[in-house]
């Protein structure tokens, strides 16, 4: 039996990339403020992403301690529970990796790789994929959340290519053609060549196209087929002047969440969030294959090879929160891989919501409220606030109360046969 606690505080780390919100604007400052020991919030730092996680670029710490998580799970297999026959725990690795993201403006085109061409990349290029595992990830709004995913169905990319001019003159003619003739069975490889023109084609040609389209949007407010794309378009195109990734805006599906719904992405699907703030949670990997709307290394080619070229609507990526079973407030995101689960945990004020032991250990984030959590051994408890992040070990019961504010929480935990 352990003799540690199996409930206790973790520091997650931040990522402050260029396309996070600045300042206090930014969800992820806000949390970090409770969460990160020796947070100084500056208002012209952009503050991207919360890490929460035990993935080796960026481990979380262990509160109080001089360990980080992973160090800490690599001497404490025991908080892990029963996935060592599912997932890879060598080395105190977690399944998951959870994060808080918030997107002040658009970030890159982007595709993750499966398993076996995540492995080869790293074997390849450790510095650039910097682990051999897929990462698939679901996104579930905390704002008012905008991106892109997936490719659209097939008539409505046609129909793009019919009435924007400037997207038609970007690849070769004859790939467009191709497309555009190309019979149910042919999509795919049609859909791959167009697309593969398109971002291959020259940088100079590109940038005539975009600098045509944005005055052409600038002057006049479009009303057909172009009317849903025009602002997105020009928001793009001032973040990314001359990037062929805003040509994707008539590829790609738009979606705009409410708070609470959520997006799933497998391997192969292309996507980019424009803006907005959300949890996200994914496979224990920082793999991203990248093609445009950043100033990241690209890696057009294998973001080719790796794509999937499935043609569906925007509804095919959500996944539907369900009641989970023997609570009251809790609703659970299950995507369909095994490598994690999210729940949403919306407690009354002063009430309280009891969660069953799950086969995995799990994280919980506080992102709004106050309250407390406590646990069967030994009468153990925490006080929370909103930002506060907890480590729970498997098979152990815990109990969220809400104070005067009710509270907030989302847990990450990974598939088992016991959960």
């Amino acid at each position: 039996m352990s003799t540690v606690s199996p409930v206790f505080l973790i520091a997650p780390t931040i990522q402050q990339y260029d396309w996070g919100k600045l300042g206090k604007s930014s969800k992820v400052a806000q949390l970090a403020n409770s969460a990160v020991p020796g947070f100084a919030l500056d208002e012209s730092t952009p503050y991207a992403e919360l890490w929460m996680g035990t993935h080796v670029k960026s481990p979380s710490g262990v509160v109080g301690s001089n360990k980080t998580l992973r160090d800490f799970l690599a001497r404490h297999p025991e908080l892990m529970g029963d996935v060592s026959s599912v997932f890879d725990t060598t080395g105190g690795n977690l399944p998951f990796l959870f994060k808080v993201l918030s997107i002040g403006k658009a970030l890159s085109i982007q595709v993750h790789p499966d398993k076996k061409t995540a492995a080869k990349l790293h074997a390849q290029q450790p510095s650039v994929y910097t682990d051999p595992n897929h990462k698939p990830e679901i996104a579930i709004a905390l704002t008012p959340f905008r991106g892109l995913c997936g490719f659209l169905p097939t008539p409505e990319i046609k129909a793009y290519l019919a009435a924007v001019p400037e997207f038609r003159a970007v690849a070769p003619e004859e790939l467009v053609r191709r497309f555009e003739g190309a019979s149910e069975q042919d999509d795919k490889v049609a859909l791959r060549d167009f697309f593969t023109g398109m971002m291959t084609a020259n940088a100079d040609r590109v940038k005539g196209e975009l600098s045509k389209l944005d005055n052409r949007y600038r002057e006049s407010r479009e009303t057909g087929i172009e009317r849903r794309v025009r602002d997105l378009v020009l928001a793009l195109s001032s973040q990314h002047p001359g990037d062929v990734g805003i040509f994707c805006a008539f590829m790609l599906n738009l979606v705009d969440l409410q708070p609470g719904e959520a997006i799933f992405f497998g391997a192969g699907e292309p996507h980019a969030y424009v803006s907005g703030d959300i949890i996200e949670c994914m496979a224990n990997s920082d793999n991203v294959i990248r093609a445009g709307l950043t100033p990241k290394p690209k890696d057009v080619p294998n973001l080719i090879k790796s794509l999937t070229y499935r043609t569906a609507k925007a509804d095919s990526h959500m996944i539907k929160p369900k009641p989970l079973s023997g609570t009251a407030y809790t609703t659970s995101y299950v995507p369909p891989v095994p490598d994690f689960r999210v729940l949403s945990v919306k407690i009354p004020k002063n009430a309280t919501e009891g969660h069953g032991s799950f086969g995995s250990a799990s994280i919980a984030i506080v992102t709004q409220g106050l309250g407390s959590v406590t646990w069967e051994d030994a009468n153990g408890a925490l006080a929370l606030s909103a930002g506060n992040v907890v480590f729970i070990g498997a098979n152990v019961r815990v109990s969220f109360r809400a104070g005067d504010e009710g509270m907030s929480i989302y847990r990450a935990y990974a598939a088992t046969s016991s959960s």
